[in-house]
C-alpha cells in the first residue's frame, strides 16, 4: 500500500466486519505499473467473485460485502478486487491510460497471476463499464455477472455531476470531509446516520497522517473535459449481449441518476433471466452495507456456484 492507504483507526461500524483481514497481493501490468489488489477466504474455493469498484473508488469500498460473502463456513468462498490503475494502491500512470479497456487487460493479468480463469464478476459503476469490455474480451471468464447501478446505457447527468467533483481537493480536517460529502451526496443517502457518513467518507478516502486526501490520481478528471453534456453517450450493450446465456443480477439504488429504471427494465428485456434488486432511499451507487442487498447478492452467486 501507499502512504495514503493506510487504514484510519476507530471508523464507525468498521471494526467488527474485520474478522477475514484481506491479503495483499501486487503485479505489474503489461506497460510496468505497479498494480495492488485485495483477497478474502478460502483460495482453494472452486468459484472466486471478483469486485470490480466505481471510477475513483479501490478495493477498500468491498470490505463490508467481502466480509458477508466469506462469513459462512458451510460456502467456502474466494473473493477477489482490483485496485485499478491511479486509485487506492495501485500506481499512477499517464491519464490517457485510464480507461476500461486497459483497465479490463489489467484486470485479466492480474487474474492470470492469480491463476483464475472463471469467476462469478461484480461491477460498481466503472466497473460495470469494465465487465462489459471483459465480456467482449472473455466472455468464458464469466459464470455469472452482477452490475452494481451500472447499466450498457449511461445517463449523461449523472456522469456530469460525477465530473464536476473528480480531482477537487479535499478540505484540511475528516469533520470538514464529512460535511462536505454530505452536502454534495445527501440527496442521494437521505437515511444515512452521522455515523455512517462518517464511515462512507473514510471509505472513499485515504488518510495521510490524520487527514483526508484522496484515494485516486486526480488526473482521472482530464477524461470528463471531453463529455458534452447535450449528447448521449455511447452505448454498450455488445457487451451486455455477449453475457445473454450468463447468470446476471442488477442491484440499483432507488435514487440513482446513472441507472435509469428504464434502462434496468430494458436489460431485463434483453435477458430475460435478470435478477433485479432495488436498494431504497440510496443512489448512486448503493453502499452494499445493509443486510437485504448483501443477502440478495449471496443468494444469487449460491445459486450460481
Amino acid at each position: 500500500m501507499d502512504q495514503h492507504e493506510t487504514e484510519p483507526a476507530g471508523q464507525a461500524g468498521e471494526d467488527q466486519l474485520r474478522t477475514a483481514p484481506a491479503r495483499f497481493f501486487a503485479y505489474p501490468s503489461a506497460d510496468g505499473v505497479a498494480l495492488l489488489g485485495r483477497e478474502w477466504g478460502d483460495p482453494a474455493a472452486p468459484l472466486p467473485v471478483v469486485l470490480l469498484s466505481g471510477l475513483t473508488r479501490n478495493s477498500r469500498d468491498y470490505e463490508a460485502l467481502a466480509q458477508a460473502l466469506v462469513a459462512d463456513g458451510a460456502h467456502p468462498t474466494r473473493v477477489v478486487a482490483f485496485d485499478y490503475r491511479g486509485r487506492g494502491g495501485s500506481g499512477h500512470a499517464p491519464y490517457t491510460t485510464y480507461t476500461p479497456i486497459q483497465e479490463a487487460q489489467d484486470i485479466l493479468a492480474g487474474l492470470a497471476v492469480l491463476g483464475i480463469s472463471r469467476a462469478v464478476l461484480f461491477g460498481t459503476s466503472r466497473g460495470g463499464l469494465v465487465m462489459f469490455v471483459l465480456a467482449i474480451l472473455r466472455p468464458q471468464l464469466f459464470a455469472g455477472a452482477i452490475f452494481n447501478d451500472i447499466g450498457p446505457f449511461v445517463d449523461v447527468a449523472g456522469i456530469v455531476r460525477i465530473g464536476g467533483y473528480v480531482g477537487a481537493p479535499l478540505p484540511a480536517s475528516w469533520p470538514e470531509a464529512v460535511a462536505d460529502l454530505k452536502a454534495s451526496q445527501g440527496f442521494m443517502f437521505p437515511a444515512l446516520s452521522d455515523a455512517e457518513w462518517e464511515r462512507f467518507a473514510r471509505q472513499i478516502h485515504g488518510d495521510a497522517g490524520g487527514k483526508p486526501c484522496l484515494s485516486y490520481d486526480p488526473a482521472l478528471g482530464e477524461s470528463f473535459k471531453a463529455i458534452d453534456p447535450g449528447k448521449p453517450l455511447p452505448d454498450m450493450w455488445p457487451g451486455f449481449d455477449a453475457l445473454a446465456h450468463v447468470p446476471a443480477m442488477v442491484v440499483r439504488g432507488a435514487l440513482s441518476d446513472v441507472l435509469s429504471a428504464k434502462t434496468m427494465a430494458d436489460m431485463a428485456a434483453h435477458h430475460p433471466g435478470l435478477v433485479i434488486h432495488e436498494v431504497a432511499d440510496q443512489g448512486h451507487a448503493p453502499l452494499l452495507w445493509d443486510a437485504p442487498a448483501q443477502q440478495a447478492i449471496i443468494a444469487f452467486i449460491r445459486s450460481v456456484s
